[in-house]
């Protein structure tokens, strides 16, 4: 049903159909008209010294919604502009940004002195140039070219995430300092950025940052200012920033391992009509979106497999396709240390589903020796993909995932013997490397010793000389795994050593990978080993289940 025509007379004494109209309420539906037309919507900070001062600007909002609502125009707000706004939260209206749904818009008939208002009227009217066109942006763009040194911080401070320098200093080659870390030189970019574009592309990667770091409140609370920047004004590039605000938002409920919540948000950015065309078209967006999603995915398979097989495995396939967009992605953009984190987690994924008897298509299928064998292709691509970037910038994964792959087919009875234990048989790494085919140039030797045990404490020596640095749940793994290969290798010392390191590192992991070491620890070291490091008492509900 049309709604019916409303008239906006624009000379003084303004009206609405004939009645009187406060002139800043009509000078905002006005606005709200031709930010329709400009096809963007109305930021809070676009109207400020246009109809008040800043300290008056909400109470003048508050004021022309309640005119909104006597002359029966329905005005949204928020970022989502495709809501009804019969349905939206009134408790944040006044953060913005406005917008007026096309029906409403394709009612009002603007006036001058009773004739239709021109192009060149309505500018005047606002107090804009009237000879800008009517789709160009009428706020800044936000993306100031004063000078290169905010662009040259920022690249460092990016190059410094890649390198895994993010917020302790790494040393350099030969013991020389290397520039400063992430954190430091992000903070340095800051304080150069000039506009609003670039206060909020420091905001995004610090929010980025945290979340490699594992700090979920911190990313969190980026997320929220960047949330707050782009409401507040009008930031060229929007869409992206809002795009990879949602996606950390998303990283972060995925490593509190709450899967509902990230899986919402990651549809939400599906679904949003501002944000979905960068799903397709925009290579970063589509990697991170895809690889997140999939990540999701193969938890809810390994969760369901133990009692709901065919649902399970509609969620390992859904992971392995996933998986795959991320990939081409990331060759997409020519960005290999995308390619190499997704090719290292769709290995894993082969691996664990095949563990839990998750049975893929056939072009995907591999089974037993085969599984284990399509799985340390990829993570030996992965590893020889990590060589084409700065070898700082490597994470530990590799080595965990191999470690874990290697002792798989091992079941310790629970609290043991150590003679026992050593019986255990699990995969030497010359074994493993074979099975890498032509990829395994990837391990060298240097980087790869003969021994698991000291795989694992090459990379702790690392992180503890400051060579590089792991975040909590790599080094809580690498911790757990040298314990394990050490005790193997009949080295209690060593093993009780890495097992006390870990204890003072469970509490800054989130309760599911708490949880994950406390059982480990309990169920497949020998009773010797916990003698000198007793493990983590169960929680409640374990003990008496």
């Amino acid at each position: 049903m049309a709604l019916p025509p409303l008239t906006l007379e624009l000379t003084s004494p303004q009206s609405v159909d004939g009645r009187p109209a406060p002139y800043q309420s009509l000078w905002l539906l006005v606005r709200l008209h031709r930010a329709r037309l400009d096809g963007a919507p109305l930021r809070l900070d676009d109207l400020r010294g246009q109809v008040s001062s800043a300290a008056t600007l909400r109470m003048v909002v508050s004021r022309a919604f309640r005119d909104f609502k006597a002359w029966g125009v329905a005005v949204g707000w928020g970022a989502d502009a495709s809501r009804d706004p019969r349905f939206l939260n009134a408790e944040g209206r006044s953060q913005g940004p406005f917008w007026l749904p096309a029906a409403q818009a394709a009612r009002l008939r603007l006036q001058v002195e009773g004739q239709p208002a021109t192009a060149a009227d309505v500018a005047s009217f606002l107090g804009l140039d009237p000879r800008a066109p009517v789709t160009a942006p009428l706020a800044p763009a936000g993306v100031q070219l004063r000078d290169a040194r905010f662009w040259q911080q920022l690249a460092a401070a990016q190059q410094a995430m890649r390198q895994g320098r993010w917020a302790t200093p790494v040393v350099g080659p030969r013991g020389a300092p290397a520039p400063a870390n992430a954190l430091e030189a992000m903070r340095q970019a800051g304080t150069l950025a000039h506009g609003d574009f670039q206060r909020a592309l420091v905001t995004l990667n610090e929010a980025l940052l945290w979340r490699r770091l594992g700090d979920e409140a911190q990313a969190r609370r980026r997320v929220q200012a960047l949330q707050r920047q782009r409401l507040a004004q009008h930031i060229a590039g929007h869409e992206y920033l809002g795009a990879m605000a949602g996606i950390v938002s998303a990283w972060c409920a995925y490593t509190a391992r709450d899967l509902p919540a990230a899986q919402a948000q990651l549809s939400a950015l599906a679904g949003d009509p501002a944000h979905a065309p960068l799903l397709r078209h925009h290579p970063q967006v589509r990697f991170e979106w895809s690889n997140l999603w999939a990540l999701a995915c193969r938890s809810r398979a390994l969760a369901m497999a133990a009692h709901d097989a065919p649902a399970a495995t509609v969620q390992a396939q859904e992971a392995m396709q996933h998986f795959g967009r991320a990939l081409a992605a990331a060759f997409e953009s020519h960005a290999f240390d995308a390619a190499q984190h997704v090719a290292a987690n769709l290995g894993m994924a082969v691996w664990l589903f095949d563990r839990v008897g998750l049975a893929l298509p056939a072009a995907e299928h591999a089974g037993g020796e085969d599984a284990v064998a399509q799985a340390v292709q990829w993570i030996a691509f992965s590893e020889w993909l990590s060589g084409l970037v700065d070898v700082q910038g490597r994470s530990a994964w590799n080595a965990i995932y191999l470690l874990r792959i290697a002792r798989g087919a091992c079941r310790p009875a629970a609290g043991g013997t150590l003679r026992a234990f050593r019986g255990l048989q699990p995969l030497a790494p010359s074994a493993l490397a074979a099975q890498a085919g032509t990829l395994a140039e990837a391990f060298a030797p240097a980087a790869w010793p003969a021994r698991w045990v000291d795989v694992a404490r090459l990379r702790l020596d690392e992180h503890g000389q400051g060579q590089r640095r792991y975040p909590g749940l790599q080094h809580a793994s690498l911790l757990f795994e040298h314990a394990w290969y050490a005790t193997h290798a009949g080295d209690l010392r060593a093993a009780a050593h890495s097992l006390g390191a870990l204890r003072e590192a469970l509490p800054r992991l989130v309760a599911s990978d708490r949880a994950y070491f406390r059982e480990v620890w309990n169920d497949e070291l020998p009773a010797e080993l916990l003698a000198l490091e007793p493990p983590p008492r169960r929680v409640a509900a374990r003990r008496t289940a």
